[in-house]
């Protein structure tokens, strides 16, 4: 890795073990023959839900495993380059050397740079930052083909770049990425503010993303009667730092807790064991097992035994996007639908309007705030599907959802939705034989093992 601090001296050692890489990823694609589907093989677990019809599983690979290498740090500037396997447990504690860190960091220790890309990653900056796709700067994408792109907001592959946000790796490949970073401190200050009512609550994340005068804010809904807003500020010093990483479950504490200090990469962190779904359940297991069992382990092991989950009736993992002001409407109907399950909740305000959703979904949009619900480890009941009731509500309140886990959406629903003109223009350049599969079929077709 280079480290650049504006003195002018620097190695290029890393950047030449790239191109290396990059050559050889360009002469798998070339070698290759016939029209098989495609998948990326990674080092670090996937966070996407395991399934056990996904057809990824039986794909082809190109192989980007020691795609995981942080190329350089900025110091002076204040960005980082690093290839797309890198994860944020690596990045966070190479910039906090530095006094650093990225803009969003997501809430698992395991998630890539390239994942939060391609998948929508967001976290408890984005009230004020958006995404992680939103403090990027520049994309390195291979085409299926084998050509190299340079892609930044404002070159001729400025479409290529903005499409690479939310494709789930159906645009090419992207092998190196560069982003801004933020100075941080040692620690993180937490205050936790309580409301009984939504009104209260939904008007306080208002106010503060107003007055901008917080570093973090997130939450948790742990029922109709408790909405916690979590205000998070970088501090230097703290009078304890606490961690949940083994016995304590975070989610629970911010219900009990008026504040709480922690080192800066574990509030990073505290939700790695889980977010409402804390592994292992009981007390007892995470006295044994939890010290020892962070969220990629059991996502791997959750893919080696993909076969093995239930087909029908799938625990619902799945985070939603709602216009801030149809807020209430949306909860109103989710106590109804899915009755007291807790919901973590983002605020978050993207920085511009998105080339891949649709001009007739911005056509019912009024707002500029969103709030993420992240609904995990919700288990079905009655006989319905409650994926399927949350895409008819989210087209009704003008929301989204992510494409993490299952998708029941007709292929017009969908391409009402996404921006089908701008995802075929890309779709031809960086993959016009369609081997990764267009994002219609992947995540909606082939992740349930349709053809």
């Amino acid at each position: 890795m280079a480290t650049r601090d504006g003195s002018g001296g620097r190695t290029d050692a890393a950047i030449v073990r790239h191109e290396a890489k990059v050559d050889r990823v360009v002469r798998q694609l070339q070698a290759r023959r016939g029209t098989a589907p495609l998948s990326i093989r990674k080092r670090a677990a996937s966070h996407q839900v395991p399934k056990p019809g996904d057809r990824k599983y039986s794909d082809d690979k190109i192989d980007l495993v020691d795609l995981d290498e942080i190329l350089e740090i900025d110091v002076e500037n204040r960005t980082c380059t690093a290839e797309p396997g890198v994860t944020y447990v690596d990045l966070v504690r190479a910039t906090l050397r530095h006094g650093l860190v990225p803009i969003v960091v997501p809430e698992l220790k395991t998630i890539t740079v390239g994942g939060a890309v391609s998948g929508g990653a967001l976290e408890s900056m984005s009230f004020a930052h958006g995404g992680f796709h939103d403090t990027c700067l520049e994309f390195e994408v291979v085409t299926t083909r084998g050509d190299v792109l340079r892609c930044t907001p404002d070159n001729e592959h400025r479409l290529v770049f903005e499409m690479m946000h939310f494709s789930f790796g159906t645009l090419g490949l992207l092998t190196k990425l560069k982003f801004r970073l933020v100075p941080a401190r040692a620690h993180v200050h937490v205050e936790y503010r309580r409301h009984e009512s939504l009104a209260g609550y939904r008007a306080d994340i208002e106010a503060r993303c107003e007055r901008r005068d917080t570093d973090f804010m997130d939450g948790i809904i742990h029922s109709p009667k408790l909405h916690v807003l979590s205000l998070g500020r970088f501090t230097d010093e703290a009078p304890y730092a606490s961690r949940y990483d083994w016995v304590k479950t975070y989610y629970e504490t911010t219900a009990e807790r008026r504040e709480d200090y922690f080192r800066t990469p574990d509030y990073f962190f505290r939700y790695d064991r889980g977010v409402t779904n804390v592994r292992p359940t009981s007390y007892l297991g995470r006295l044994l097992f939890g010290r020892f069992m962070h969220s990629s382990q059991w996502l791997g092991l959750a893919q080696r035994v993909a076969w093995a989950l239930p087909r029908t009736r799938p625990t619902v993992t799945v985070d939603v996007f709602v216009p801030v002001s149809r807020f209430d409407e949306f909860m109103d109907w989710y106590w109804r639908e899915f009755g007291t399950h807790r919901l973590w909740c983002v605020p978050y305000r993207p920085p511009r309007r998105y080339e891949w959703l649709s001009d007739e979904w911005y056509g019912g949009l009024k707002d500029e705030l969103f709030v993420d619900l992240a609904i995990y480890g919700f288990r079905q009941r009655d006989g319905r599907n409650h994926y399927r009731l949350l895409e008819e509500k989210l087209q009704q309140v003008n929301g989204i959802k992510t494409l993490i886990s299952y998708n029941y959406y007709s292929e017009d629903e969908f391409w009402r939705i996404w921006n089908r003109p701008n995802y075929e223009a890309v779709k031809r350049v960086v993959d016009p034989d369609n081997l990764l599969r267009d994002l219609y079929d992947k995540t909606c077709r082939a992740a349930r093992g349709l053809d």
